[in-house]
Parts: structure tokens; C-alpha cells; sequence
């Protein structure tokens, strides 16, 4: 079966660049790109900045590299991006709403890597930008390739470990101590990693809103308010032989003005009308139409343990020199993402983008697999380390 999709798309490929300008492919279905060509790593760009944007938990990621892109041209309608892209998370929550070229990649022995698969529109003429879904899967590095290069760099520790509590909560007390009057409480420990080093060291990073005590109410017990977190917290709590040491520096959100349409805010859209019900009512004589909410979550960010984690007991630890993945990415990155599953494609309602009360829709297609990946595909990378670098 995935031999006889990949002929078909090579036999269409084929006929459409021999009728159509290759700068313009009208084609009725997706052509390949290349990684490496300018358009391409600026839609790879808006698209992972429409991801940030939409996430409500976890850390900016940034593009490590474009490991494959499919193009579909529409005529007036511009084109659909079949994006997959290899991402790595950087140290700024999703929350602080920072552009990924202002935050900082994660230090080796910390990197979170995987991912991603995008669908994203681009209408120049129109001015439109729009992420029409995604899903991403990310993993730790694997611990046991780093402790082979650094035996004491600090690990992942689970969350739920009361001294990760501890080490959040005295930070916390701390700097409400040292503050000059708001008072603040734990929302969630967002990340938490031990190291031994001249005790018993914890690290952790956490959210913070602000709580309804006052430092002058010396008897308040900090309770939460219903107020949304408003910072991040880096704690740390180390363990003399005498005594412990406290941590901690906190940096707190900018506030943001509602985006309208804030479904998508990373990205420019000509309009944000919504469908009314007239629009979504089904049609006689017409093809199926995938209607979108607009409103509703467009993708998920998995988190799987890392790749070693999951192997057996036992198994040979490798060099660094052999430490790529044995996995396929498809494997390593289980992400799938279809807005459907005909291969003759679906017709996707997106009048809401557009000026105009006519009707406006995309045809979508299955995701190409990885049997049709571009031959000009993956691009290059601005990481090579082989430990966070998907093959």
C-alpha cells in the first residue's frame, strides 16, 4: 500500500511539473519542497511561532531543522504546508510568550528534542497566516549516554518527589521573604533535576501567581487566588553537612493584550469572522466540508521518556561516537497528524479567515508519509549533536 501511494505521487508529480511553471506548481495535490529553500524556513518559522503561541503549558520551541515540507497549491487560495520539523525546547515558558529567537536552547545534559508536524496556510495575496492543526512529540535526552560523557551533570528527577516540594517551597518562601510587599504561591513544579554536590542538591523550575496574603499579614497561609500564573522560578535547595542552602530568582511574565481571534495570535489574518449557522449547514449536491472550530485546540505536545529508558535491561551501553538513535524517526517521534484521511482529499471550510461573504475552502490530504519524503529534505541543521538530532 505505501508502495502504490508513493507511485501514485510521483506519476502525478511528475505530469504536474511537466505542465506547470516549477515556481508555481498548480497542482491539485501536494508537491515536494526543499528544507533549505528561504520560503519554506520562513513558513517553517510562522508556523512553530503559531505552535508557541497556542500552547497553554511547557517551554518555547525553537527549529532545529525542516526535515521534510510538502507543498499544495490552490490557484487564488495560496497553498497548504505539510511541515515536519525537528524542534528542540529552550528554557522560556510558553506562558512568558517570547519569541523563540530570544530564548536560550537547553544545555546538552537537559535538552528536550522531537518533532513536530504542522499544516499551515499561506495566502500572500490575501495576506493570510494561519495554523490550520499540528501535534508534536518531544523526548528527554538520553541520561545514559549523557552520564557516560558527564557522569555528574545533574539528572531528571520525578516531579512528584517530596524533596522537589521541599526544594520549590523554600525557594518560594524565600523570595516572598526578601519581597518588598505582594506575596506569592506555588502554582506547579514545571521541571526538577538533582545532582550530588556536597549533599543531596535539588533544582527546580515552577510557576507562580500571585496570592491573596499581604507580607503584613503574618498569619496568612498563602492560599491561592484564582489570578493566572505570572512568572516562572528557578529554586534550589542543597544539603550541607551542616546546613542547607537556598536559592532561588524568579522572572515574571509580561502582561499580554488579548489577541483577536486568540486561537491563532502569532500570525496575520485578513479576518476572523465567524461561521453562522446558515454556513454550517450541510449542503445538497456538495462534497463533504471538514468545518473547523475556531476556537478549538488545534494540536497537542506529547512528552515520552527517553529513547534508552525504554530499552531492556541489560542492553550494551554505546559510545558517544555510536550514539545515534536506532529507532527511525517515525519510530523515535511517533507524532501523527490528519485533518483527514481520503487520499483524493477533503475540502476545509476557512471562509472565517476571509473578507467577503463567499465561501471560502482549502483541499486538505492525509500527511505525506515517509515513504514520499523530498528528496532535497532534511535541511540543514543549526545543531548536529548527534544526541538531540532525530536521524
Amino acid at each position: 500500500m505505501a508502495l502504490l501511494r508513493l507511485l501514485v505521487f510521483c506519476t502525478l508529480a511528475a505530469c504536474c511539473v511537466a505542465r506547470s511553471p516549477p515556481q508555481i506548481p498548480l497542482c491539485s495535490f501536494p508537491l515536494p519542497r526543499s528544507c533549505n529553500d528561504s520560503e519554506v524556513q520562513a513558513v517553517a518559522g510562522f508556523a512553530l511561532q503559531s505552535i508557541n503561541q497556542d500552547r497553554k503549558d511547557g517551554y518555547v520551541l525553537s527549529l532545529s531543522r525542516v526535515h521534510d515540507v510538502w507543498d499544495h497549491f490552490q490557484e487564488d487560495m495560496g497553498s497548504v504546508f505539510y511541515l515536519t520539523l525537528d524542534v528542540l525546547e529552550t528554557d522560556c515558558h510558553v506562558l512568558s510568550k517570547k519569541a523563540q529567537k530570544d530564548c536560550k536552547p537547553r544545555v546538552l545534559h537537559e535538552s528536550v528534542y522531537g518533532q513536530c508536524k504542522a499544516m499551515f496556510h499561506i495566502n500572500k495575496s490575501r495576506r493570510v497566516l494561519y495554523l490550520l492543526a499540528y501535534n508534536c512529540t518531544l523526548r528527554p535526552v538520553s541520561q545514559r549516554k549523557i552520564h557516560f560523557i558527564c557522569p555528574d551533570c545533574p539528572g531528571p528527577v520525578d516531579l512528584s518527589d517530596p524533596r522537589v516540594l521541599e526544594a520549590a517551597t523554600e525557594s518560594l518562601a524565600k523570595f516572598n521573604s526578601e519581597s518588598l510587599s505582594k506575596q506569592y504561591s506555588l502554582v506547579k513544579v514545571t521541571r526538577a533535576t538533582s545532582q550530588w554536590v556536597v549533599g543531596p542538591s535539588y533544582f527546580v523550575d515552577y510557576l507562580i501567581k500571585e496570592s491573596s496574603c499581604t507580607k503584613s499579614q503574618a498569619s496568612c497561609s498563602l492560599q491561592s487566588s484564582d489570578s493566572a500564573p505570572v512568572g516562572l522560578c528557578h529554586g534550589s535547595l542543597m544539603q550541607g553537612p551542616l546546613e542547607k542552602s537556598v536559592s532561588v530568582t524568579c522572572e515574571f511574565f509580561e502582561s499580554q493584550a488579548q489577541v483577536p481571534g486568540g486561537e491563532n495570535p502569532a500570525v496575520t489574518q485578513e479576518s476572523k469572522k465567524q461561521p453562522s449557522e446558515d454556513d454550517e449547514a450541510p449542503q445538497k449536491n456538495k462534497a463533504p466540508v471538514i468545518s473547523p472550530s475556531v476556537t478549538a485546540p488545534k494540536g497537542s505536545v506529547q512528552h515520552l521518556p527517553d529513547l534508552d529508558a525504554e530499552k531492556p535491561q541489560g542492553s550494551k551501553e554505546k559510545s558517544p561516537e555510536e550514539a545515534t538513535e536506532e529507532k527511525s524517526p517515525e519510530e523515535a517521534f511517533p507524532v501523527q497528524l490528519d485533518l483527514t484521511t481520503d487520499p483524493h482529499g477533503e475540502k476545509l471550510d476557512v471562509s472565517f479567515l476571509y473578507l467577503g461573504p463567499e465561501e471560502k475552502k482549502l483541499v486538505v490530504f492525509p500527511f505525506p508519509g515517509k515513504e514520499s519524503r523530498s528528496t532535497k529534505c532534511p535541511g540543514s541543521a543549526g545543531e548536529t549533536n548527534p544526541l538531540i538530532l532525530p536521524p
